[in-house]
């Protein structure tokens, strides 16, 4: 397609302007949880790279999952890599792996879904692996329980995924904070997903024995078996249009809406027998009341002295102004400590945080 046939495409989809990308962190630019996972596999969550959930039930197989630098893709510095440890060749019925990400149903109105006039979607992406595979794109709709699916090949170069999935008139999304669309790459599942009928580009209640039909490779066939994905993308329209690269950021302000530590807490003492109270800020509001958790050894400090201890979350964090609040308790100062004395807390290392959780 020339250039001016992709802008007039872009215009005529009304996606001409930033923001085209219903994806978040699809170039794995931000990793807050860390840049490497092992063992991922036996249960399902988010690990490393974020937005990029693992979904997974019943499989032996494990993968590390990782943050990892690359080079050999222009304008490309980091993908998700999915690296297996352990093969998982005897294959149970209910087994499935599968990695995607949740997209809230108030950042989806735009496509109209469920109208006459439903507007399509394209996803693209960037992927190579070891050796040659075949694997499941799909589309779900959580909010009516429909999906889309499409297969896509890998080889062993860097190769650009396009797929243009139909508009679909049946079925409104929920205008609000939840998880109203998934985009999953399937990448192993047993014969509960397997033993249906392959249909690509159509929307459809979902079938669970259709959802990974047809001649799908397993990533769990070997323990060479390795995957690379970045520069995600979903955009409204028939057109893959150049992946749009953001700040890093901006894309870390998108993440931190579901996911962020934190280190800053302000607040007294509240006794004279040891116990400190205080208020924890994040960084950015968040989609949700989120989960707090913390680690041990955050140091608070109080005139020439420091004590170190377990902290106590006394309520789950509201939205307080710009950020996420929670009041905490400190719970092992020295007991020489007097009432109404002020403190300040100090995260001394990268380890020691408050994590705050609003993830779909």
């Amino acid at each position: 397609m020339s250039k001016a046939a992709e802008l007039a495409a872009l215009i005529g989809s009304g996606q001409a302007q930033g923001d085209k990308n219903l994806i978040i962190n699809g170039g794995m630019a931000v990793s807050q949880r860390g840049t490497s996972e092992t063992g991922v596999g036996g249960s399902s969550g988010y690990f490393t790279c974020d937005r990029w959930r693992i979904d997974t039930g019943n499989t032996a197989g494990r993968v590390t999952m990782s943050q990892a630098s690359i080079t050999d893709l222009t304008g490309f510095a980091t993908a998700l890599k999915l690296d297996v440890t352990t093969a998982d060749t005897s294959i149970a019925s209910g087994e499935v792996f599968r990695v995607g990400q949740r997209i809230e149903g108030q950042n989806l109105q735009q496509l109209a879904k469920g109208t006459a006039s439903a507007k399509s979607l394209t996803l693209s992406f960037y992927v190579k692996g070891n050796a040659a595979a075949t694997y499941v794109a799909q589309l779900k709709d959580v909010d009516n329980t429909r999906v889309n699916t499409q297969n896509f090949s890998v080889t062993t170069s860097w190769t650009r995924v396009e797929l243009t999935y139909a508009a679909d008139t049946t079925g409104t999304l929920d205008n609000n904070n939840a998880n109203s669309l998934e985009v999953m790459f399937w990448l192993h599942a047993g014969s509960d997903f397997t033993s249906g009928t392959f249909a690509s580009n159509t929307w459809a209640s979902e079938t669970n024995a259709n959802n990974y039909a047809g001649s799908n490779t397993s990533i769990f066939d070997s323990t060479n078996r390795e995957l690379f994905i970045t520069g995600v993308s979903l955009e409204i329209g028939d057109v893959a249009t150049p992946f749009e690269h953001e700040s890093f950021a901006e894309t870390l302000r998108k993440c931190q809406r579901y996911y962020q530590r934190a280190g800053t807490v302000s607040g007294f003492f509240t006794n004279t027998g040891g116990r400190v109270r205080g208020v924890l800020v994040g960084e950015t509001g968040m989609r949700a009341q989120p989960t707090s958790s913390n680690t041990t050894g955050l140091a608070i400090y109080y005139k020439a002295t420091v004590a170190t201890g377990a902290v106590t979350i006394l309520t789950a964090p509201g939205n307080f102004r710009n950020g996420p609040a929670s009041f905490i308790d400190f719970n092992t100062v020295a007991s020489s400590t007097v009432q109404g004395q002020g403190f300040a807390s100090d995260n001394n290392t990268d380890v020691r945080y408050f994590e705050l959780d609003a993830e779909l």
